[in-house]
């Protein structure tokens, strides 16, 4: 509330603290968010297949494409792939993301945490 006159009896409230949540458990690590864009960031620069699909045609009349590469970056809604025969760069809508497959084991979240 903002005064815009005098009065000798008002007394100014001060508003209440609020918090926001951190994702953090009190005294705690972060807690696990095994969320698409997180478990491609904890497997940065590991060879793999991308598979897209879209509702358009792309590649010679089919409407999926397949990248030979690693992921470079990832993010809440997209995903940077560097081609490993071009070095040519992507950037991927996640909305077209199919699924990948990589050629040795993933780094994952911590299973054994509460």
């Amino acid at each position: 509330m903002v005064q815009y006159y005098w009065t000798p009896n008002y007394q100014q409230m001060t508003p209440p603290q609020m918090t926001i949540p951190s994702g953090r458990p009190p005294g705690g690590l972060p807690r696990e968010e095994s969320y698409i864009e997180n478990i491609l960031r904890l497997n940065r620069g590991k060879p793999g297949n991308f598979h897209f699909s879209f509702e358009h045609k792309v590649n010679g009349g089919e409407n999926t494409l397949n990248v030979r590469g690693v992921v470079e970056a990832a993010g809440r809604d997209h995903v940077i792939l560097s081609d490993l025969r071009t070095n040519h760069r992507f950037l991927f809508p996640m909305i077209y993301f199919d699924y990948a497959e990589f050629d040795e084991p993933l780094n994952y979240f911590d299973q054994n945490r509460p």
